[in-house]
C-alpha cells in the first residue's frame, strides 16, 4: 500500500514556491527607475517565503518573494546591484529615516 509514502514535488525543494512573474518585474522595474539600489535577502519564517527587500539611495524599498536565496542572488547579479544578507548586517539607517518622514507626512 502506497497510502504513506510522501509526495514527490516538483517545483525543486519542498515547501518553496518559485517567484511568481509578476513579481519578478515589479523587482526589476524598482531598480531600473531608482538609483543606488541594494538588495536584503529576508529568511523564509514559518509564515513567509524568502524575500528580497530593495532600497534605493533615498530609503524608498519594495519586498517580493523570490526563488529562496540562490534565487536573490542570481536576480542581483542579473541586475549588477550589490546583495546582503539581512540577518547579518541588518537594514540600512536610510529605510528607518524613509519610514519616519513617511509617516510624519501622513499625520
Amino acid at each position: 500500500m502506497s497510502w504513506f509514502r510522501r509526495r514527490r514535488t516538483t517545483t525543486g525543494r519542498q515547501g518553496e514556491r518559485p517567484a511568481a512573474q509578476a513579481d519578478l518585474d515589479h523587482l526589476e522595474g524598482f531598480v531600473r527607475s531608482r538609483r543606488g539600489v541594494e538588495a536584503f535577502i529576508e529568511p523564509k519564517t514559518t509564515v513567509t517565503e524568502t524575500t528580497v527587500m530593495l532600497i534605493a539611495h533615498d530609503g524608498e524599498w519594495t519586498r517580493r518573494r523570490i526563488d529562496g536565496p540562490d534565487g536573490a542572488r542570481r536576480f542581483a547579479h542579473k541586475m549588477a546591484i550589490p546583495i546582503y544578507d539581512v540577518r547579518l548586517v541588518g537594514y540600512p539607517q536610510r529605510m528607518r529615516d524613509y519610514n519616519e518622514r513617511r509617516k510624519r507626512a501622513a499625520n
